[in-house]
């Protein structure tokens, strides 16, 4: 799930985010995952507007998603709405981030309101910090004690 700005990966400022596009996200988590993958199925979605991301996440409870890689963009440093969904729903939820938030000169950007309602955060790796969420949902899920 992709927050504001994010629906134009590869081509939005790319020496932040990256040249790669949503598009590349399946051959390179298949890389990361392996045969793994063959029992994963991926769901893209991306919304500029907080309400109608906090209804797809509440959409993915209802019809019982497992996991989910979150990459909310600027919500991640303002949103307690989304924060307060991701504290109900409780579908486990890897924070993902392509640049490194901890790393960007905005103070305002080293700040989660998000990470505190997620398994675990992955940032800085480009479109591979999706991959690597992927993975990291996928040994939460399945060997939850590793």
């Amino acid at each position: 799930m992709n927050g504001p700005n994010l629906g134009h990966l590869g081509k939005r400022q790319p020496e932040i985010y990256g040249h790669q596009s949503m598009e590349d996200l399946p051959d390179l988590a298949r890389q990361v995952l392996g045969a793994a993958m063959d029992s994963i199925t991926l769901e893209f979605y991306q919304s500029n507007c907080e309400g109608a991301m906090i209804n797809r996440l509440e959409k993915a409870w209802k019809t019982g998603v497992h996991g989910v890689a979150l990459n909310a963009g600027a919500y991640t440093h303002t949103s307690l709405a989304l924060a307060d969904c991701l504290a109900w729903i409780k579908i486990p939820t890897v924070e993902v981030h392509l640049s490194n938030i901890w790393a960007r000169p905005e103070p305002i950007r080293h700040q989660s309101f998000i990470g505190a309602r997620v398994v675990g955060v992955i940032a800085g790796f480009g479109l591979l910090s999706y991959a690597l969420a992927l993975q990291a949902l996928y040994q939460h899920l399945h060997h939850p004690s590793a």
